[in-house]
């Protein structure tokens, strides 16, 4: 038995008395004194460097990794969840429920081994609680409101610890439904103690998510079916960072999905594997070549693949009315009628649009001089809505012109780069002031 799993048992034993019989320990905990709110929350860093013996750290696209204090041998983190405006788009925000500033909430990262204590305040309007997806810890940490723990009431505090004995990619997230649409979710991810084989160079991670908006408010409909809004990572293409991959390298995709409907991921122009699930790492023996993953709710599918094809490769959910977004949110009254368009009407509605953010909208496709008379259009002609400027980023240099135009909903690129576009890049980032940078270089 190793040493990790022995103390996971450990553990488990030192709580055999249950939870009734914590009712005093559980009370104490979450009876802390109030949060003082005018304080500055611990929004951790997305430049956090994070120590990881056995291969890169993960990188997830516009979320910020979450910082730790070491006491002894314990990994502190602070969580705190609470209300955020998240700009989903350059012209669409929401008010939406997350942790630490984000949401989806920060990354935390730990090796395998790691004995780890999470100190949780509750900013919320509402009691809740965290549940650790995934992972296997005692039934008192798990996070179950009255079944594993007491609610957490509003402005108080509650501790989480327990020792990961698994490697793997995993979740936290508050275990109410409406909470979960509210977007309260992040990634957790275990680093194996032995390195994996083969080694990647980079390691991307992907969290989905589905939002009900509709048209003039800014608070999601939890209790909605109908969702309009589909981001990567909290944000909607084009504003979506892209991932950048050396030419020759080997690269880890990870893929969480915490939404309502399952959504089959495709790379463009590449052949993958699947490595590993929410359970963790697979047997190289279950392997198989595949371009399109369906990662199901409440689901974590692990690609890799070997990035041998230079380009700019759309990764994408496959699901046609999950690229896009809703057109008749985007330009609110404006919005487009398909029964008496015209190339006039339609430039005049997207410049509207693209006048509240500060660019210059770009004609759209060609179309026949006797569209018009068509059954059935438009359909995809009127939707382009390039917006290069307003999403330039160190990770877009050197895409080609009006390359946003039909970036919509769940896509982001893969840029596969040679060593001297690549290096240029992460100079570019290395050069740019905090709230251009998204993500940690690691050179393969």
């Amino acid at each position: 038995m190793s040493g990790t799993r022995r103390k996971f048992f450990q553990d488990a034993a030192a709580f055999s008395a249950g939870i009734f019989g914590l009712g005093a320990q559980l009370n104490a905990q979450t009876q802390a004194p109030p949060h003082e709110h005018a304080a500055q929350p611990d929004h951790g860093s997305r430049h956090a460097p994070v120590d990881v013996a056995t291969g890169p750290p993960v990188v997830t696209p516009d979320v910020p990794d979450l910082t730790c204090e070491m006491d002894g041998a314990v990994k502190v983190f602070k969580l705190t969840s609470e209300v955020v405006k998240r700009k989903i788009a350059p012209f669409k925000t929401i008010d939406a429920w997350g942790y630490n500033g984000s949401c989806p909430g920060p990354t935390i990262q730990i090796q395998q081994g790691d004995r780890v204590r999470v100190i949780f305040e509750n900013r919320l309007p509402e009691s809740t609680t965290v549940h650790w997806h995934g992972l296997e810890i005692p039934i008192e940490q798990d996070g179950v409101p009255w079944i594993s723990q007491k609610p957490i009431p509003p402005s108080e505090k509650y501790t989480y610890e327990f020792t990961v004995h698994q490697e793997g990619t995993f979740f936290y997230h508050a275990h109410s439904a409406m909470q979960e649409m509210m977007g309260q979710i992040g990634l957790f991810i275990a680093h194996p103690e032995k390195a994996y084989k083969p080694r990647v160079d980079h390691d991307y991670a992907i969290v989905l998510q589905e939002w009900a908006v509709l048209p003039s408010n800014t608070v999601p409909n939890t209790a909605g079916m109908e969702f309009n809004w589909l981001t990567f990572n909290g944000v909607s293409a084009p504003a979506i960072t892209p991932m950048i991959a050396r030419l020759g390298s080997r690269v880890r995709l990870r893929i969480v999905n915490l939404g309502m409907d399952h959504h089959p991921i495709h790379l463009h122009g590449n052949q993958f594997v699947q490595t590993g699930t929410e359970g963790g790492r697979a047997p190289e023996s279950s392997w198989y070549p595949m371009n399109t993953v369906l990662v199901g709710v409440a689901q974590a599918r692990v690609i890799e693949f070997d990035a041998k094809y230079p380009g700019s490769w759309m990764v994408h959910c496959h699901l046609p009315h999950h690229m896009m977004n809703n057109m008749m949110d985007l330009l609110r009254d404006r919005q487009i009628m398909t029964a008496d368009q015209t190339d006039a009407k339609a430039l005049s509605q997207m410049q509207t649009l693209a006048n509240t953010v500060g660019f210059q909208h770009v004609h759209h496709s060609p179309i026949a001089d006797n569209a018009g008379s068509v059954k059935g259009f438009p359909q995809d002609a009127f939707m382009e809505m390039g917006m290069d400027e307003a999403v330039a980023k160190p990770e877009t240099y050197g895409l080609p012109a009006n390359w946003s135009a039909g970036m919509m909903g769940m896509m982001t690129l893969m840029r596969v780069l040679p060593a001297e576009q690549y290096d240029e890049i992460i100079r570019k980032k290395n050069s740019a002031g905090p709230e251009e940078k998204h993500e940690h270089p690691h050179n393969s």
